[in-house]
């Protein structure tokens, strides 16, 4: 269970700027509670369902959701099968390990949320939570790969015919790899690269209008608040779409460093160009207490900090603090000037965190963010509709 409280001093550019506000308050960010095993020797299984995400808008316009979501739903239904070592053949709907950021689990990572760039890449397109797939991944202590196909998030609006409360849309498929090694490994460092690479080949089409449509959006790092104002809009007559990405981060004892950089392409029909995206983030970390971030091989990817002294009362025993810092950075503009260009708005976001880690199971995370938000009405207009925005939110967090 994740749940957040935060507040925002958000400051619109100008009148045109939408929103003119954010909602301070408190989420319970996530709430899931599910099994996992084993079956026949070879055969592995996960099913969990979400219960939180109160102002995550996990269900769209589909039937039994709310303004802010659904109230519930499957988070992961997945089977495995691993009788061909190292190689394990799974499918059917989880949270993939598609870059660096999502392959490091919620309950591991440095921030209260991942970077814009590759939550877009992941939720926005092809992979991401919830995401229906089948695929197959195989490691050893220092190599990690994986080729999935992926569908449509579960929950997703896709009907043979539209109504006039529902907009259906054909279902969307496409794929992804990702090639991870280490380096260096050692029991205290590390040096750790990769790459990944995906595609959209079927993006979802209006049933009614025939016209296919991507969109790109991600709120400002934070979850308190549902509105997305980065967004790029209903990118018309999208045809594909690819991502590009490195990888690469690195530990010594205490001190821990990640970041990722994202190339994002977009495909249109009827002759128009191809739009260009691009992101990236850099982060690191220092735990005062001493501890260092160990490398999972499952998921190529880095697990929590597990405290050597976990917190007791009326002891000097406190547990491990981190203290963190990101820059992050996600353009989604593209041919500003010209009728076809997107202005989605560009975005820099500043994070300084402190995680106290109370014991192997009791977290919680404090995030000072200070973002902006530059962007335009339209590929032509220029009107001014950014924002500058300061946020300061706590995370309290307990898993088993």
């Amino acid at each position: 269970m994740h749940v957040d409280v935060g507040g925002y001093n958000y400051r619109p550019d100008t009148a045109a700027t939408v929103p003119q506000r954010l909602d301070s308050g408190i989420n319970v960010r996530r709430a899931r509670i599910g099994i996992l095993g084993t079956f026949m020797g070879d055969w592995n299984y996960n099913l969990s369902f979400e219960f939180g995400g109160s102002s995550d808008g996990l269900g769209g316009l589909a039937p039994g959701s709310l303004p802010g979501g659904v109230t519930t739903g499957i988070h992961d239904a997945q089977v495995g099968y691993t009788g061909l070592k190292p190689f394990t053949i799974e499918g059917g709907i989880a949270a993939l390990p598609y870059t660096l950021d999502w392959a490091t689990s919620s309950n591991d990572t440095m921030f209260m949320e991942r970077s814009s760039a590759a939550t877009i890449a992941a939720n926005s397109l092809g992979a991401g939570s919830f995401r229906t797939h089948a695929g197959i991944r195989g490691n050893n202590d220092r190599l990690w790969a994986g080729v999935y196909l992926t569908g449509p998030t579960l929950g997703a609006t896709h009907i043979g015919s539209s109504t006039a409360t529902v907009t259906g849309t054909t279902e969307q498929y496409g794929s992804f790899g990702r090639l991870t090694y280490q380096l260096v490994q050692g029991e205290t460092y590390s040096l750790h690269i990769g790459g990944d690479a995906q595609a959209v080949f079927k993006p979802p089409t209006n049933t009614t209008t025939g016209v296919p449509t991507l969109t790109l959006s991600d709120r400002p790092e934070l979850r308190i608040d549902p509105t997305a104002i980065l967004t790029t809009g209903a990118i018309a007559n999208a045809s594909a779409a690819q991502v590009y990405s490195a990888e690469a981060a690195a530990g010594h004892g205490p001190l821990f460093f990640q970041g990722e950089y994202l190339h994002f392409n977009i495909d249109r029909r009827l002759g128009l160009p191809t739009l260009q995206f691009a992101g990236w983030y850099v982060q690191g970390s220092w735990t005062l207490t001493g501890e260092s971030r160990a490398y999972n091989p499952s998921t190529g990817s880095y697990g929590t900090i597990v405290p050597a002294h976990p917190f007791v009362t009326n002891s000097n025993e406190w547990g491990a603090w981190e203290l963190a810092g990101r820059y992050s950075v996600i353009d989604l503009n593209d041919r500003l000037g010209f009728k076809d260009g997107i202005a989605g708005g560009d975005q820099t976001v500043y994070t300084v965190g402190l995680n106290w880690y109370v014991n192997r199971n009791v977290k919680f995370m404090f995030n000072y963010l200070h973002g902006i938000i530059d962007k335009q009405a339209s590929g032509v207009l220029a009107t001014n509709t950014g924002a500058r925005f300061d946020a300061l939110a706590m995370r309290a967090q307990v898993w088993c």
